[in-house]
């Protein structure tokens, strides 16, 4: 950014590599051409008490650790206006990033990893210090050996520090339960080696041991629950169910950990991480070498300025630097090259033998039931077309960003992959919020953006009237045309003539679009229904329920949220309402049944996705069709022993609808993400789930919702919703719900 400083203590500094609440970590280089993480802190934080003692504790932490698994601090001032810390550099990905990207590491690099990450904890220990976060945020992969980061919340054994004695401090799903239920006095070296065997176990499986979902849901399960090791490796089973033993004392020390975990550390070979890993770093390392300095400070410029679209692109690198700044997570650096070779010619192009689709989702948020199976999809579409063009003169990798399902993270999220040359298109987002958040980056870049969760109108439609959309791809209807084709499922109900609809405002972007989806629906079979409006954060639902009742209705559509429909349901089951009642995509999912229990009995829930295992198990499908369908299933199944969720099958489609489009190309013309949108909004594709057809906006071609009923706490599929109202009052091609 332009009122970025150029240089500080003699560091040169090259560009950002990230930024959080407590300041800015930069890419900075020493004069002997060595690179650096300087991390800055705001000036109104120096100026917070206590804060200049709490950075002046994690510098001395760093400083007393030495081991060579451990990145050393290379300078620092706590006590400057600003006080900064410098940091060796690593240019690989942390190991959550390469995780979500490639996937479960193998034994041999489980070993290596756990043997190194062990050896830095014993160095930590032997210094008198713990670490207390020990998380895949905090290790980073280099080709020779891990590195781990971030002694923030480091404290000497024993000491309470600045925190208050019943805050839970770490990273819940990577603490132990010492931590998890604030045992200060308890928190020692043991607590670090159960962090270590969840780290290790992320590493091996692919997920946490004691799952994901809330704070409080992941802290009651490590104080209680056994951890789930299935995918671990037989021969670490031990070890790593040893390291997470709820009492401390029963756990092995890091040195016996180092000891059990025999493989020699990896010095420089390059051949203890699988190759894609190898890959992403090389290619970072390779990015080091061309960068030059960032722009001097221009005078009176303001630091909290977005930054301009021609200073938009990003070089990702790494994630340890964000984990500096702000506490974990990937990040990307402010790419300040110049354009051409300094004669004022172009660069000539080189050939890119790896291209990249992208994933952008919520992978540990409040959608991440979606997120996760939208990754699935993913790269499942990506290794079957790897596996079935061995020939090409290139190869596919999948690169994903989580956006945590938080609007103020996600275009950073965004850019993390739109920056990225290799990026041909983009799955996602998960959820409106994010969507909105993120499209400025898709719409600088011209990176297309298919979704097949976000039901915004506005991500399609665009607000000055003269342009038109260019960047989005919707594989799901709008949440407008999501009301009506919910509306005209309801009336193939021919008793249906007073409907209830509700809507509430928690979400009040989704409510006030599918309500009015609802209304016209209704209105173009001549139904004029009751509506009443609820504001958010009503928890009880009986009074408003209530006079909807004794207005007469003779149905109800829930127009909002997961929450408020539990809320809905059992209210409405209280006051003894008997009438069919309808919901959409914001209720759709295994938590409504959870939650609601025995009170989401009889619910008809309208969703935009197939039931992948009904699909293929569908005697009335085409023979073409079934196959397609099974071939996903049993592929799913194969890879990850499970069938497949909901949304697998729909991104699995329109990802190999960008690859069948890249197949179709190649011979022609160089890969490249410009035209690519206009190319696939053009094309009629056929996939697992369906078929895919798209309008001059980007929207999807047809009705794309599908009506299911709550029988014994399960969905039952019924069938697409209809294409248009049910006048007569009589079912039509469809079916009816009841029936069904």
């Amino acid at each position: 950014m332009p009122a970025d400083p150029s240089t500080i203590a003699g560091y040169r500094l090259l560009g950002r590599l990230g930024a959080g609440g407590m300041g800015v970590v930069y890419l900075g280089r020493t004069g002997n051409g060595e690179l650096a993480a300087v991390k800055v802190t705001h000036a109104d934080q120096a100026d917070q008490p206590d804060f200049r003692a709490r950075f002046r504790r994690e510098v001395e932490a760093a400083r007393r650790v030495a081991s060579p698994w451990a990145v050393p601090v290379t300078g620092a001032d706590p006590d400057a206006p600003e006080p900064w810390m410098a940091t060796a550099f690593v240019p690989g990905p942390s190991l959550g990033e390469a995780v979500r990207a490639h996937g479960p590491l193998p034994e041999r690099s489980v070993r290596i990893l756990g043997g190194s990450i062990a050896r830095a904890l014993a160095a930590v220990h032997a210094a008198g210090l713990v670490h207390r976060d020990v998380k895949p945020g905090n290790v980073l992969l280099a080709i020779d050996g891990p590195r781990l980061i971030d002694f923030g919340i480091a404290r000497a054994t024993g000491e309470s520090g600045l925190t208050s004695a019943d805050m839970v401090v770490g990273t819940p799903g990577f603490l132990a339960p010492e931590q998890a239920e604030a045992r200060a006095a308890e928190i020692g070296p043991p607590a670090d080696v159960f962090a270590l065997g969840c780290l290790l176990a992320f590493a091996a499986t692919g997920r946490p041991p004691f799952g994901s979902g809330t704070v409080d849901a992941l802290l009651y399960r490590t104080v209680h629950d056994a951890p789930d090791l299935a995918g671990v490796p037989e021969e670490l089973l031990p070890l790593l169910t040893a390291c997470l033993a709820k009492d401390p004392a029963d756990r092995p020390t890091a040195d016996e950990v180092a000891a059990r975990l025999t493989e020699d550390a990896p010095g420089n070979a390059a051949d203890w991480l699988p190759a894609p890993v190898v890959t992403t770093i090389a290619e970072r390392s390779t990015a080091m070498l061309a960068l030059p300095d960032i722009d001097p400070t221009a005078p009176g410029t303001d630091p909290t300025a977005p930054p301009k679209p021609s200073r938009r692109g990003f070089l990702a690198l790494g994630a340890g630097a964000a984990a500096l700044a702000a506490g974990g997570g990937a990040f990307a650096l402010w790419n300040s090259r110049r354009d051409g070779t300094g004669d004022g010619k172009p660069p000539a192009p080189k050939r890119r033998t790896t291209w990249s689709i992208g994933v952008l989702a919520d992978l540990s948020g409040p959608a991440q039931e979606i997120g996760r199976a939208q990754e699935r999809g993913a790269r499942l579409a990506v290794e079957r077309f790897n596996a079935a063009h061995k020939g090409k003169p290139f190869t596919l990798e999948l690169k994903v960003s989580d956006d945590r399902g938080d609007r103020a993270g996600a275009l950073a999220a965004a850019r993390r992959l739109t920056s990225d040359p290799s990026v041909l298109a983009v799955l996602g987002p998960t959820s409106d919020d994010t969507g909105e958040a993120a499209l400025p980056a898709f719409e600088e870049s011209g990176v297309p953006l298919l979704t097949v969760s976000s039901g915004y109108h506005l991500l399609t439609l665009l607000g000055d009237g003269v342009s038109s959309n260019t960047t989005v791809l919707r594989a799901i209807p709008n949440h407008i045309l999501a009301g009506t084709y919910l509306a005209w499922s309801a009336t193939l109900l021919p008793r249906i003539r007073r409907p209830g609809v509700l809507q509430e405002r928690t979400d009040d972007q989704y409510s006030w679009q599918y309500t009015g989806g609802v209304r016209f629906g209704f209105r173009q079979a001549g139904i004029e229904p009751h509506f009443r409006v609820v504001p958010a954060r009503v928890t009880d639902y009986r009074a408003v329920l209530a006079e909807m009742i004794d207005a007469g209705i003779d149905a109800y559509v829930h127009c909002g949220v997961r929450s408020t429909a539990v809320l809905a349901a059992r209210a409405l089951n209280q006051l003894g309402f008997t009438g069919p009642r309808f919901t959409g995509q914001r209720v759709f999912g295994s938590q409504f049944l959870k939650e609601a229990g025995s009170d989401a009995e009889g619910w008809f829930v309208c969703a935009p996705v197939v039931d992948p295992v009904q699909r293929a198990a569908d005697p009335k499908q085409k023979a073409a069709d079934h196959k397609l369908a099974q071939e996903f299933v049993d592929a799913h199944r194969k890879r990850y022993g499970t069938a497949p969720a909901y949304y697998t099958g729909e991104s699995f489609d329109v990802v190999s609808m960008v690859l069948s489009r890249i197949a179709d190309n190649t011979a022609r013309a160089p890969l490249t993400h410009k035209g690519l949108w206009q190319a696939l909004q053009k094309q009629e594709y056929t996939g697992a789930m369906g078929a895919y057809r798209f309008g001059d906006n980007g929207e999807l071609k047809g009705v794309g919702t599908f009506v299911y009923a709550v029988r014994n706490g399960a969905y039952g599929f019924i069938g697409a919703a209809p294409s248009e109202p049910n006048k007569a009052g009589k079912p039509n091609e469809s079916g009816n719900p009841e029936t069904a």
